[in-house]
């Protein structure tokens, strides 16, 4: 093998090292994106907006904009999922933390929408069942005839024909 020929192998062996560097850049970049993208549906922006950070649609948000710039910065560096989520509970309170714990005394935050479904279910069943015992009809106020109720009725029915 000539000089030249030698010189074309390394160049291209170079090329094919570089792409696959790139390649694995480019992918590992990808999955940074991938993880900060997660985090960011945990979070909250704190713009008053009450949407997830990462679906903060506000035209030119700075705040939505400085938090993902930090949160890219904390996924780049290796930082593990829950310090991150600390060191915004930190400098942003728990606020940000776009669903509670479900621990200790925020559990509470979790069972009182189906604890109040529960209990609103249960009066509209008793409710339903009462009227069914008692029809509209007999509870007309005692002491009030018939042909006054139709009298009563009528004259409503006149009245709202306008």
């Amino acid at each position: 093998m000539n000089a030249k020929a030698k010189l074309t192998v390394a160049v291209c062996a170079l090329a094919l090292a570089a792409g696959g560097m790139l390649l694995a850049s480019r992918s590992m970049q990808a999955q940074q994106n991938d993880r900060a993208k997660q985090i960011g549906k945990r979070l909250m922006c704190m713009c008053g907006c009450n949407q997830i950070l990462t679906a903060c649609n506000h035209v030119g948000c700075q705040m939505s904009a400085a938090m993902l710039k930090e949160l890219n910065e904390r996924v780049a560096r290796g930082d593990s999922d829950d310090l991150i989520l600390q060191s915004f509970v930190q400098e942003y309170g728990t606020a940000v933390i776009a669903e509670p714990p479900t621990k200790g005394f925020s559990r509470i935050a979790w069972f009182l929408p189906s604890m109040a479904l529960g209990l609103g279910l249960g009066i509209v069943i008793l409710v339903i069942v009462r009227w069914a015992r008692h029809p509209a009809a007999k509870l007309a106020a005692p002491g009030v005839s018939a042909e006054r109720l139709e009298q009563a009725r009528a004259r409503a029915d006149h009245e709202t024909e306008e």
